[in-house]
Parts: C-alpha cells; structure tokens; sequence
C-alpha cells in the first residue's frame, strides 16, 4: 500500500482493533486530554505574578502562598491524570498485541501447503513476533500523543493569541514549512522500515536453519559459513535502520530551527514593544515562557512520524499475513465414517515452479481395507499422490473419490476426520507423551484409551521406564526420544484416531533391527482392517502389500501383486534388484 488514501485506510483499520476497548482507550485520551489542558496555566500564572508581584512598593495581585500552592497543585494533578493514562493506554495497547497475534496465528494454521512451500518460517514468525510491535505504536500511542500534544498547541496558541495575536501570527508562519519538511520525510520513513521488516525475516530465517540443523553445522564445519550468513542478514537490518534514523533524526533539529528563527522574531519585536511601552514584563515574561513550552509538544507532533511510518509499515505486514488466503473448503457434504474404498481417476497436476508433471492422467482404486503401495524412483509421484488425499493439494484436472463422492464436494473436516497419517519426518510436539498421542480432535480421550494405543504400537514398554510417565515432557520434536521410539508414538497417535484411511510414508529404513521390528509390528497392528496407501521406500516391507502401484515419472507404469511384477520383469523387478543387490552388500560389510 502506498499513498495518502491507502495509510488512511490501513490507520483506521488498526483503529478497529481499539475499538472493543474503547472505555479504557477513552479514559487514557480524557485523562491526556486534562493533562494538556493544564499546559496554557503555568504562563498564565506569570503574567499576574510578573505585573504585580516584584518591585519596591508593588502590592501582589495574587497571594505568594495561593501562587505556590496553584504550582504544586498543577503539576500534581497533571501527575495523576499522566499516570492514568499511561495505564490504561499500555493495557489497551498489549490487549491490542493479543488479539493481533491471536488473528494472525488463526490465519497461519488454516494456510494451504502451498502458503508454507513460498514462504520461509523465518519471514513467518518475524511477521507474528516482532512487526505487531510496530503495529501497536501506531494504533495507540502515536494518536493519544497526537491528541495530548495538539490540544497542549491549541491551549498555548489561543493564550498566545489572547496576549499579542500580531507575534501570534509570526509564530504560526513556520508552520507550513515544518508540515512540508515532515511530508518529505514519511515516503522515506515507511519505505526504509518496510525493508527493515523484511531483513528482520531473513535473521530470523538464517537464526532458525542453524538453530535446527546445528548438528550438520558442528559436523561439516559450517560455523564460518553461517557466521557469515548471519553477518550480511545483521548488516543488511542495520543498514535500513541507519536509514530510517536519518530522516528522523533531522526532523528535531529542523523544527527547533525554524521555531527558534520564529522565536528570535518575536523576542525581537516584543522587546521593541516593551521599550515603546506597548508591553508590559508580565506580558512579554507569560508570553515567552508559553512560547518556550510550545516547543516541546511541537516537538513531539513532528517526532511521531517515524513511529507512525514505522507503525503503518508493521501494519501492511501484519495484515498481508491476516488477508492471505486460507485453505479453500467449498465442499458441502459431510461424510460420516468412511468405508473406505478410494478411486484415482486420470488424476494430474504440475508444480508452478516445473515444467514436467508430477502426475499424468493416473488411475487405480483401493478397495476397502486393502493395502496398495506406492513405489518408484525419487521424483516420480509418490509423495504428490499421498498429499492429494488429504487436499494438502489439489489435481489440475482428473478426481478423487472417497466411497463414491469427490473429494473437493466434501468438508475438509470430514475428509480429514476419516484420515490418519503416520510420516516418515515424525512430528511430535513439545509436549508430554499423553498430548501427543491424544493430539487435536483426541484430545478428551481418556486414559484406558490413551494406554491401549500405546500397547498396540509396543510404545508403553519404553513409557512405564520414564519417571513421569504418560506425563513426561519430550522435548522439542521427540529429541528425547530414539527414533524407534518417536515412530511409535506416532503410531499410537494413528491408533487412537481409528480413522478408516491410513496414508503411511514407510519410516522403517532408518532404524535398527530392534526397533524396526517393533515399528513393524505395530505397523500392522495400524493397517489391519483400515484402506492403507504406503508410500514404500524399502521394497523388501512392502512384500505382502495386496497390491503394488509403480510410479516412473508421474506415470503408473505397473501394477500388481509382489509375486506378478517380479514375474513380469518389469520396472518393478529391476528396482527390486538393485535395492536387494544393494542390501547384500551392506550385510556382508
């Protein structure tokens, strides 16, 4: 966005934000609104002061001790209404952060897979952690600054105003000149923190990926490498910070400047006045001394540009997040539990970023509790085929149905209600390993049926050793966890679900003999009586499958039962020798 039209309305669209707290929001900009009601009193005092308080035989016009208490009592007051309102506005402004957050992160997990395939995590969580700070500056403090410190002008001005309106008018002649100089500056302002915002998400980026893959870093050596990733990320934010204190920087000094030019003119003239008589000292001291506090609120007015820039930039960001769109889900039916029977017709899609086709025009069904495997070479299909159930993507042309109904005509609650998925990237959460396996829509599932899940996947053996238990915290990702271990749980989180459809990236390979045998019988523990699509990496677990499916290039070139396609001597057959020749060797090594 850009503009003076768009800002106003990304302005008011923060504003709505204020708005359900807007009893607190009115009692901070009352109480400032008082406080800078009381700005115009303390010059007003000199004059009376000044004109009947000093000089040999001169009777005071107010009493010395009404003058000090009326002192006391202002700043006293002004304290109180200061205080206040900085409560409250601070309350309003953190109620504002929570629900910004809160919308932003309601957005983020409704995003379609292809959201997370453009964008990286670290611009991500810049976005929710940082730009709403930035967010909040303008939607709260920079209007009640901008309400306290115009009625603090406007309060000055009409007493200047009262006192002598022809060195009034002088003052109010830097006027334009200070809006011009602030209009030069705000193109620049947002410009620089809208790039601010996106370097902080490059840091974050480089700060995550070593962060996660802090092993590769240590055993390949890449500190250096990444200390100089994360040097050019830190250059680069310092630099468009440097860049945006320029431009607000000058704004003080320039405005001090041509107030103070103001100020000389009128020091001038009002003391030529004096000296003709036309002036009286309590007159020029209360005019000067208003004058001087006038300075601090103007001050303050052309100070909050950067902010505001700064806020309004934050705000692109943050609402850039919140308007993206969602996963569609323009399906009507809701399909109860399923039976499970699953039917590919010509399916196809391509990738935007390839040219070649994941998939073209492929066909197969799976009857109602079979198991069809999926098999190929790398890039051929599998993995696109497995997403497409699930509608983490969608075919460009072909359907799939689920016991006779499309799967775009179904919600994707009910569509995702009749599927569990267990990968061979296990995800598990900070958590503790009750959470885990009763995740999400489990959540309510009573203990009796939380240990059963675990019994069937041969999890609570390595359970009832930990000291807490089902209650035991895990870590980030499982990493307390062996990797047998983790697929278990994974596997007691597909049991308890008890979904009809199972989608199983094969996650054996990477284990030991121990724990792939344990991860292998609670494998078919999950699988039986469920319609299972296994995408197979190891051929050698896959043997018994009802039913094999070879992909070659997006393309089926093969199906049949284990027994057929070694028969056949196909693309099946060689891929199963190479792997089996390729596990010889390993064995005899």
């Amino acid at each position: 966005m850009s503009g003076p039209a768009s800002a106003r309305a990304l302005y008011f669209r923060l504003l709505s934000y204020v708005r359900p707290y807007a009893k607190a929001f009115s009692v901070a900009v009352l109480c400032m609104v008082a406080a800078a009601a009381t700005e115009p009193l303390f010059p007003a005092l000199m004059k009376p002061l000044l004109d009947g308080g000093f000089g040999p035989g001169k009777q005071p016009l107010v009493p010395p001790i009404l003058f000090a208490a009326g002192l006391v009592g202002i700043f006293v007051i002004r304290g109180v209404l200061t205080f206040t309102s900085s409560y409250f506005l601070a309350w309003v402004a953190n109620r504002v952060v929570l629900d910004l957050r809160a919308a932003m992160f309601a957005r983020l997990v409704r995003f379609p897979a292809k959201f997370f395939d453009d964008h990286s995590s670290g611009a991500v969580l810049s976005k929710i952690a940082y730009d709403v700070g930035g967010v909040t500056a303008a939607a709260t403090s920079v209007l009640t600054v901008a309400v306290k410190d115009s009625i603090a002008v406007l309060g000055l001005l009409a007493w200047l105003f009262y006192l002598n309106w022809k060195l009034t008018l002088v003052a109010l002649a830097v006027g334009p000149l200070i809006a011009l100089f602030v209009r030069l500056l705000s193109k620049r302002l947002r410009s620089m923190a809208r790039e601010a915002q996106h370097s902080m998400g490059d840091l974050v980026h480089v700060l995550e990926e070593t962060i996660e893959c802090h092993k590769v870093v240590k055993v390949f050596g890449g500190q250096a490498y990444e200390s100089a990733r994360f040097e050019r990320a830190n250059q680069r934010l310092r630099g468009f910070n440097m860049r945006q204190t320029v431009p607000a920087a000058l704004t003080t000094p320039v405005t001090h400047f041509l107030a103070a030019t103001a100020l000389s003119i009128i020091l001038y003239i009002a003391m030529e006045d004096s000296l003709g008589g036309r002036i009286t000292v309590g007159e020029f001291a209360s005019f000067f001394t208003a004058m001087l506090m006038l300075l601090a609120p103007l001050k303050h007015l052309t100070e909050i540009n950067a902010p505001l820039q700064r806020g309004l930039a934050a705000a692109e960001s943050v609402f850039e997040l919140i308007d993206a769109p969602v996963e569609e889900d323009r399906g009507t039916r809701q399909l109860a539990r399923a039976g499970g029977e699953i039917e590919f017709q010509n399916v196809s899609l391509t990738y935007p970023t390839r040219t070649e086709p994941a998939l073209s025009s492929v066909s197969f069904a799976l009857r109602p509790g079979e198991t069809v495997a999926l098999v190929g070479g790398s890039g051929g299909g599998k993995t696109t085929l497995a997403n497409l159930l699930p509608r983490f993507y969608a075919p460009q042309s072909g359907r799939i149905l689920l016991d006779g109904h499309d799967l775009q005509a179904l919600t994707l609650e009910s569509l995702r209600a009749n599927l569990a998925l267990v990968s061979q990237d296990v995800v598990l959460f900070n958590d503790s390993i009750r959470a885990n396996i009763a995740y999400g829509g489990m959540g309510g599932a009573g203990e009796q049926e939380v240990i059963a899940a675990a019994e069937a996947a041969h999890a609570m053996e390595f359970i009832r050793e930990m000291p807490q238990g089902l209650e035991t915290l895990i870590g980030e990702n499982g990493m307390r966890l062996s990797g047998g271990q983790r697929q278990r749980l994974a596997i007691a989180r597909a049991l308890l679900k008890n979904a009809p459809v199972l989608i199983l990236d094969e996650a054996t390979s990477a284990l030991d003999s121990e724990s792939e045998r344990l991860v292998q019988a609670a494998l078919e523990t999950l699988m039986r009586g469920r319609t299972t699509l296994v995408i197979a990496h190891r051929l050698s677990t896959i043997e018994r499958a009802d039913r094999i499916v070879v992909l070659d290039r997006g393309r089926i070139a093969e199906s049949g039962t284990h027994a057929e396609l070694i028969a056949h001597g196909g693309v099946y057959e060689k891929l199963y020798r190479i792997q089996f020749a390729t596990d010889g060797v390993k064995a005899a090594v």
